[in-house]
């Protein structure tokens, strides 16, 4: 990546569904700098577009125009299959859901991105699964199914999983959602520990202001653009309590 570029760079990207007769604009042009090393929250309604922002950041989906340079790479120009390349190197996912697989071991669910790089070996495989299940504190759990595992086990297993392809960018969709306040603590601690240790970009959507709190950078976005960019978590708080007033007064 050249040095005077950012990790993350948009500029007038945009994302519009075409329903037929009806265009939806669900991110419209924005322009945005995320650096290596960041811990930033995406907030806002739902609706937002933080999702659409979100998919666009993580490669999942193609916006309709702009340009996104990733580590000094045109996204917007990849095919599908490029795309896909670029996620199972340089992004690791969690979601609310886990999206683990049943029935399957902790280290088998931590393993499954390494299955798509034929040149890994199994005995490397198991090593870096172990490792990562070691870091995110479930050393001890490897061989426990997805059913004998807490949802906060579980989402320790999802976090692994997701770095065990040591990417550069951790991206969070709701992490803490389906988890309880004691729990959705120590996952955000984890989070931050990964950001401090490691040097990880941790971008996470969501809707719980205690969680939006932890990161450095709180990014509001209201009907599909960003209003809001700051560090100051007050400042981020009082652009969507002001929106949630105005629109109970309309």
């Amino acid at each position: 990546m050249p040095d005077d570029l950012p990790l993350i760079c948009l500029r007038d990207i945009s994302r519009t569904y075409d329903l037929g007769e009806v265009k939806v604009d669900a991110l419209r042009p924005t322009s945005l700098d995320i650096e290596q090393g960041e811990f930033v929250a995406l907030i806002g309604p739902s609706g937002s577009g933080k999702s659409t922002l979100m998919n666009t950041l993580g490669c999942l989906d193609r916006p309709t125009g702009g340009s996104y340079l990733l580590d000094g790479q045109e996204i917007v120009r990849m095919s599908r299959d490029q795309r896909a390349r670029i996620r199972n190197q340089q992004i690791g996912f969690v979601f609310q859901n886990f999206n683990l697989l049943n029935r399957t071991s902790a280290l088998e669910n931590v393993e499954v991105p390494l299955l798509y790089s034929r040149s890994i070996p199994a005995a490397e495989r198991h090593r870096r699964a172990q490792e990562e299940l070691v870091r995110v504190g479930l050393g001890e759990r490897t061989g426990h199914t997805t059913s004998q595992l807490s949802g906060g086990q579980q989402q320790r297993v999802a976090i692994a999983r997701a770095l065990v392809n040591h990417p550069s960018i951790l991206l969070a969709d709701e992490p803490t959602g389906n988890l309880d306040s004691r729990t959705s603590r120590e996952v955000i601690e984890l989070f931050s520990s990964l950001n401090a240790e490691k040097n990880l970009t941790v971008i996470l959507v969501t809707h719980d202001p205690e969680v939006a709190r932890n990161a450095r950078r709180k990014i509001v976005l209201r009907d599909g653009e960003v209003t809001t960019d700051t560090s100051d978590f007050a400042e981020a708080m009082h652009s969507l309590q002001s929106r949630h007033f105005d629109e109970s007064e309309s």
